[in-house]
């Protein structure tokens, strides 16, 4: 059986959903309200809700993100099933979903359930992180390249391991893309010392594309021994799996396109 596996961005609140008292201003944290983004209508209206309503729902959709990052996906269903029935206009809870529905494989619904998380936040780089994800492992280059393209602008300076595992995926595209110059181009974009698995795993893609199945192993050893944590290397990994070029480790294996 082939196994898909993503790296689904975790579900954060964001501040107004993660309020629990009334929308009150405070003179010692807020900032003036010429610099305040105006909220998003999903936002007004949950900040519009009795304060235990509130409560309740970000009791019930922290516990659903606590259940899923133990794989317990069908509880997870359930919990957000409770949370909705407070408040069904929450993107944070349809990111979540479709995250679910990566995990038992079901892509066309995350799809259709992170599009839905989309409309009520549409610049939200969470849920474009994984519109990107799911097109990336149903192989829509194009498509994936393109959003992965423009979620690489925004993700913040201090988030390097992602912001170089977005630029993989980029680099990976590219290659299916027929964008080979572009794509070699990219893999020397940074040298061993990086902070991130970058660039052994760009070598490695180069070796496999090049039928050097032996230096593009070697490569993924020179990964492992410079970041020993299995955390650090598992999306990289994952990320090689989905595109074709190793197997599945839990069987099964890909063949490219």
């Amino acid at each position: 059986m082939k196994i898909f596996r993503i790296l689904p961005f975790l579900v954060t609140l964001s501040p107004v959903f993660a309020q629990t008292d009334a929308a009150k201003p405070n003179p010692k944290t807020d900032k003036p309200a010429a610099e305040q983004k105006p909220l998003l209508p999903s936002q007004q209206a949950f900040l519009n809700l009795p304060e235990e309503r509130r409560k309740e729902f970000l009791k019930q959709l922290g516990e659903a993100a606590r259940i899923f990052q133990q794989k317990r996906i069908f509880e997870t269903f359930d919990l957000l099933d409770k949370a909705d029935a407070i408040f069904p206009d929450s993107e944070e809870s349809l990111n979540l979903r479709g995250s679910c529905y990566v995990e038992i494989r079901n892509f066309e619904k995350a799809l259709v359930t992170f599009n839905k998380a989309l409309l009520l936040s549409p610049d939200n780089s969470s849920i474009n992180f994984n519109i990107a994800e799911v097109l990336f492992v149903t192989k829509e280059w194009q498509k994936s390249h393109d959003l992965f393209v423009k979620i690489v602008k925004d993700i913040p300076a201090s988030q390097i391991a992602l912001s170089r595992l977005v630029e993989f995926k980029i680099l990976l595209c590219k290659k299916k893309l027929g964008m080979k110059e572009a794509a070699v181009e990219l893999s020397k974009k940074y040298d061993i010392d990086d902070d991130s698995p970058y660039y052994c795993y760009a070598q490695a893609a180069i070796a496999y594309d090049d039928k050097n199945l032996a230096k593009a192993e070697e490569w993924l050893a020179v990964a492992s021994r410079i970041f020993q944590n299995p955390e650090v290397l598992a999306p990289w990994q994952d990320t090689i799996v989905e595109f074709g070029y190793i197997k599945s480790f839990y069987g099964g294996d890909f063949s490219e396109d």
